[in-house]
C-alpha cells in the first residue's frame, strides 16, 4: 500500500467502486463499515468462548480491542495499515464517542438518586470505605509510578494522583449487576448490600472523575492560571444546577404529555431529547469537562420509570449498546500497548498495582462490613464483589491519556489491572460463597375430586413474556374455575430476560426480596404497568387474587428460577406461553420472542416435579381483550385428543376441572390402534383419581394390559361424572396426521389439549417417520402447533410431573424429602 501520510480534512468519505480501480478501504466509510464489522466479529466471537466461564461481556469487548491493537494483531504493519491506517483512527472515535454520548445518557437515565438516598447505613459504610482506601492505596500506588516509569514525572502530582486515586477506587454497577444475576445472587443479603453499595459507588464516581478532569486541565502542561480549574469546577456546578432547576421540570413536562393508555410518544420529544444530550454534551466541552458529563447530567433530568423514559430506552440502547459502544472498546485497544510493559521491573509494577487495587477494594469492603456484623464469608464475598471494574474504568483512563496524565505504560498496566479484577471476580465468589437456599420440602399435592375436600386450593404458577400472553391466559384460568372444583390459586410470573442493556440493570436495581432475581411489581409501580394493570383489571373482575413477580435472569438459568418459584409456592401445575402466538384464519403471528426461549421451556420439562402445561395462543383470549363488558356469555367447546399413557391421563384430570364450568363443553376424541375396538367393558378398574395417582401410573414397558386398564379407567371415569360429554372414537390409521390437523381446522373447538408424550407403542411406530418441528410440545403437539395449514383452534400441552429416583411410582405416592409416606390405593 502507498504511504498514507493522508490530511485528515483530504480524505473522501466513499469510494468509485472496485470498477473504476478505487480501493474502499482508501475511504472513510467504507473502512469504517469494515472496521465496525470486524469489532463486533471479534467482541462476539471472544464473549462465546468466554461463556463457560460465566464472564461478564465487558471482559471479551475489552480483550477484542486488544488483540486489535499493538499488542497483537496491531503489530503487523501489513494489518495496521489496511484496517486501522492513523487518517482512520480519528473517524472511528468521533463515531465511538457519540456511541459513548448516548450510553452515558442512558447511565444517567437509570441512575436512581431516590434509591441512593435509601440505602442503609450498612451499605454507605461499606461503599464510602471501598472508595477511601483504594483512593489512598491509588496515592500510594502514583507515587511510586510516578519515580519509577520514564516520562510520568513530567506530569504534576495533584493531576496524576487523581486519575490514580480514581482508577483503583471505581466499582462498575452494571458489571456487578450481570454477576450477582449470573451467581443468583441478586437479592441476597449480600447481593442487595453489594447493589446498594456499588449505586453509591458508581454516582460518587462520576463526581471524582468530574475533580480529576477539572484539575487536569490541558493535560500535563501547566494550566495558564491556576484559578483555571477552579472556575472550570465553578462552571460545572453552576451547569448542574441549571440542568436541575431549570431543564429537569421541563423534561417532566414533556414525560406528562406522553400517553400511558395509547403507548405513545410524540416524535418531537423524542427528536428534542436527543438534540439535548448533544447540546448538553458540548456545553461540558465548552465548560472544560468531558462532553461525556454532560449527556450524563441530562439523562439524570429524565423521570424515571414512565412511558417515556421507556420509550427512549428502547429507541436508543440496542444501537448504542450493540453497535456504536463496541467500538469504543477498539479505540481503547489501539492505545494499549502490552508490549510497553518491559522487563521484570515494568511487570513487578502491574502485580503491584493490580494487588493495592485489590486489597484496597477487598479489605477496606471487608473490615467495613465485619464491623457491621455481617458475617465472615459473606463479607468477604463483598469485598471480592465491589472489586468489579468495566467501562467507566475504560473511561477514566482513556481520559487520563488524552489529557497526557497517563503514559502508553501506566496506560497498559491500568487496562490489565481492570481486566484482572473483573475476571477474577466470579469464580472467586462462586467459591467462597454458596448461599444457602432453602427449599421447601417437596409434596406430591393431591386433587381430590370429593366435594367435601373441595377447600383444598389448586395452586398454579403462570409465567408470561409481556401484555400479550394476558389474555389467553386469563381465559383458561377462567374455564378453571368453578363452583364444584378446588379454589384457584394463581401466581403470575413474568419471566424478563437479564442483558447488558440499561433496561435490565434498571429492573435489577429495584429488585429487594426473595433470594432469586425476581421483584414485586406491586411495589413499585412504575414497573411492568401494562401487565400489572391487566392483572389488576382481571383480580377486580374476577374477584381472584393474583400474585405477581417478575423474574429477571439469564436465560440459561430461568428455568431453575421458574422451578424455584413453583416449589416455593407449592404449585401443581405451572404454564408457560409458547414462543410465538398466531390470530385469524390466515395465521398471522402477531407476537413472538426469542427462540431462545424454547430451550426455557424444554428445561422446565425436563426438571419440574409437577405438572408442565405450554399455552399454544391462536387467539384464545380475544373476546376477553376486546370488551370485559359485553353480558353474552358465549360456550366455549374444549376438545381433548386421548391416546392413552400418563401424560394424556394428566390433560383428561385437567380437563376434567374445567367440565365443572356450565359454560365450557367438553368433548373427547379417543383413537385406538384398530378400527372399532374398545374398552368400555373393562371391569374391575377402580376410578382413579388421575391428578392425586399421577405418580402410580406404571411405566414397566411389559406393563401394556394393565395401561389399557387404566386408560380405560379414566375416560369411563370422565364420562361418569360428565355425562354431558362428547365422546367419540377414532381409528389411528395411515392418515392419522391429517385427521388431528382437521380438528384443528374445524373452527368447532376454541382449546385442543393433548399429551406431550409417553404415549402408547403403537402409536409412536406410526409417527416414527414424522418430523417433530417443536419437540416441546411432543409428537401430537408438534402436528397441532404447524403453521400455513389452517389451523385456528389455540393448543394446550400437557406433560406430568417428572418423576424422581425417590419417588415410587406404583402403588406408594411418597412426599419427597419427607419421612411419611401415603398410600395411592
Amino acid at each position: 500500500m502507498s504511504t498514507l501520510s493522508h490530511n485528515v480534512t483530504m480524505v473522501r468519505i466513499s469510494s468509485d467502486g472496485a470498477w473504476q480501480g478505487d480501493n474502499p478501504l482508501n475511504h472513510a466509510f467504507p473502512l469504517l463499515i469494515v472496521q465496525t464489522i470486524l469489532v463486533l466479529f471479534l467482541s462476539r466471537f471472544l464473549a462465546f468462548l468466554l461463556k463457560p466461564l460465566r464472564q461478564p461481556k465487558v471482559i471479551a469487548e475489552i480483550l477484542g480491542g486488544i488483540l486489535l491493537g499493538p499488542s497483537a494483531l496491531g503489530r503487523f504493519d501489513s494489518f495496521l495499515n489496511l484496517v486501522f491506517p492513523s487518517w482512520s483512527i480519528p473517524v472511528l472515535e468521533s463515531v465511538a464517542s457519540i456511541g459513548l454520548l448516548f450510553y452515558l445518557f442512558l447511565v444517567g437515565l437509570e441512575l436512581d438518586l431516590g434509591s441512593i438516598r435509601r440505602s442503609g447505613k450498612n451499605a454507605f459504610s461499606i461503599a464510602f470505605t471501598g472508595i477511601l482506601l483504594p483512593f489512598l492505596f491509588g496515592m500510594g500506588a502514583a507515587f511510586i509510578l510516578r519515580k519509577l516509569v520514564h516520562g510520568e514525572e513530567k506530569v504534576s502530582y495533584s493531576q496524576f494522583l487523581m486519575f490514580m486515586g480514581v482508577a483503583l477506587s471505581i466499582t462498575a454497577f452494571p458489571v456487578l449487576a450481570r454477576i450477582l444475576a449470573e451467581l443468583k445472587l441478586l437479592t441476597t443479603r449480600v447481593g442487595e448490600t453489594a447493589m446498594a453499595a456499588a449505586a453509591f459507588n458508581d454516582f460518587a464516581a462520576w463526581i471524582m472523575l468530574a475533580l480529576a478532569v477539572a484539575l487536569a486541565g490541558g493535560g500535563s502542561s501547566s494550566p495558564k492560571s491556576p484559578l483555571i480549574p477552579l472556575w472550570i469546577l465553578i462552571s460545572g456546578m453552576a451547569y448542574v444546577g441549571f440542568m436541575f432547576v431549570v431543564i429537569r421540570p421541563m423534561m417532566n413536562w414533556m414525560a406528562r404529555q406522553c400517553s400511558p393508555e395509547y403507548d405513545f410518544v410524540d416524535e418531537a420529544y423524542i427528536c428534542v431529547t436527543l438534540a439535548g444530550v448533544m447540546l448538553s454534551g458540548f456545553m461540558t466541552d465548552l465548560i472544560g469537562i468531558h462532553s461525556i458529563f454532560g449527556a450524563f447530567v441530562f439523562g439524570m433530568t429524565i423521570p424515571k420509570g414512565g412511558v417515556f423514559a421507556t420509550r427512549l430506552i428502547k429507541r436508543i440502547e440496542d444501537f448504542v449498546s450493540g453497535l456504536l459502544l463496541p467500538l469504543y472498546f477498539a479505540s481503547s485497544g489501539l492505545k494499549t500497548d502490552i508490549a510497553k510493559i518491559r522487563g521484570a521491573e515494568a511487570w513487578g509494577l502491574s502485580v503491584l498495582v493490580i494487588s493495592m487495587a485489590c486489597t484496597g477494594k477487598i479489605l477496606g469492603t471487608f473490615v467495613v462490613a465485619m464491623v457491621c456484623m455481617i458475617p465472615i464469608r459473606d463479607s468477604l464475598a463483598l469485598g471480592v464483589l465491589m472489586n468489579t471494574r468495566g467501562l467507566v474504568e475504560l473511561i477514566v483512563l482513556n481520559i487520563g491519556k488524552e489529557k497526557k496524565v497517563l503514559n502508553d505504560e501506566v496506560f497498559a498496566i491500568l487496562v490489565l489491572m481492570a481486566i484482572f479484577t473483573t475476571f477474577m471476580t466470579t469464580p472467586i465468589v462462586m467459591a467462597i460463597y454458596k448461599p444457602r437456599q432453602i427449599i421447601p420440602p417437596l409434596v406430591v399435592r393431591r386433587l381430590r375430586r370429593q366435594q367435601h375436600l373441595s377447600e383444598d386450593e389448586l395452586r398454579v404458577l403462570a409465567c408470561v413474556h409481556g401484555p400479550g400472553n394476558i389474555p389467553s391466559l386469563m381465559k383458561l384460568m377462567e374455564f378453571k374455575r368453578t363452583s364444584l372444583s378446588p379454589p384457584l390459586r394463581l401466581h403470575v410470573v413474568r419471566l424478563v430476560e437479564l442483558t447488558n442493556r440499561p433496561s435490565s440493570i434498571i429492573m435489577v436495581r429495584r429488585a429487594r426480596k426473595n433470594g432469586l432475581p425476581l421483584i414485586n411489581c406491586f411495589c413499585h409501580g412504575t414497573m411492568h404497568d401494562q401487565v400489572a394493570v391487566a392483572l389488576r383489571a382481571y383480580s377486580q373482575a374476577s374477584h381472584l387474587t393474583i400474585h405477581h413477580s417478575t423474574a429477571i435472569s439469564v436465560l440459561s438459568t430461568m428455568h431453575e428460577d421458574i422451578n424455584h418459584v413453583a416449589q416455593e409456592k407449592r404449585a401443581e401445575m405451572i404454564v408457560l406461553p409458547f414462543h410465538k402466538q398466531w390470530r385469524g384464519e390466515n395465521e398471522e403471528e402477531i407476537e413472538s420472542v426469542s427462540y431462545e426461549w424454547r430451550e426455557v421451556n424444554r428445561k422446565v420439562l425436563e426438571s419440574a416435579l409437577c405438572t408442565v402445561a405450554i399455552l399454544l395462543d391462536r387467539g384464545l383470549g380475544d373476546e376477553f381483550r376486546q370488551c370485559e363488558e359485553q353480558e353474552a356469555i358465549v360456550e366455549r367447546q374444549i376438545c381433548v385428543v386421548f391416546f392413552g399413557g400418563p401424560d394424556d391421563h394428566e390433560a383428561l384430570a385437567l380437563v376434567r376441572r374445567m367440565a365443572n364450568n356450565p359454560m365450557v363443553k367438553v368433548s373427547i376424541i379417543r383413537f385406538f390402534d384398530e378400527p372399532g375396538k374398545d374398552f368400555m367393558n373393562v371391569t374391575g378398574s377402580s376410578s382413579l383419581n388421575l391428578f392425586e395417582e399421577r405418580r402410580c401410573i406404571p411405566t414397566e414397558p411389559g406393563d401394556e394390559e394393565k395401561e389399557k386398564e387404566m386408560d380405560e379407567a379414566a375416560v369411563e371415569e370422565f364420562r361418569t361424572n360428565h355425562g354431558s360429554t362428547n365422546y367419540s372414537v377414532k381409528a389411528a390409521n395411515n392418515n392419522l396426521v391429517e385427521t388431528l390437523m382437521a380438528i384443528g381446522r374445524c373452527q368447532e373447538y376454541d382449546l385442543v389439549v393433548v399429551g406431550k408424550g409417553k404415549f402408547p407403542w403403537w402409536l409412536e411406530a406410526k409417527l416414527a417417520n414424522h418430523e417433530i418441528e417443536h419437540d416441546e410440545l411432543g409428537l401430537i403437539g408438534s402436528i397441532l402447533a404447524r403453521s400455513d395449514e389452517g389451523l385456528v383452534s389455540s393448543v394446550l400441552v400437557v406433560q406430568q410431573g417428572v418423576v424422581q429416583s425417590n419417588e415410587v411410582p406404583e402403588k406408594n405416592c411418597k412426599i419427597i424429602n419427607g419421612a411419611n409416606a401415603e398410600s395411592c390405593a
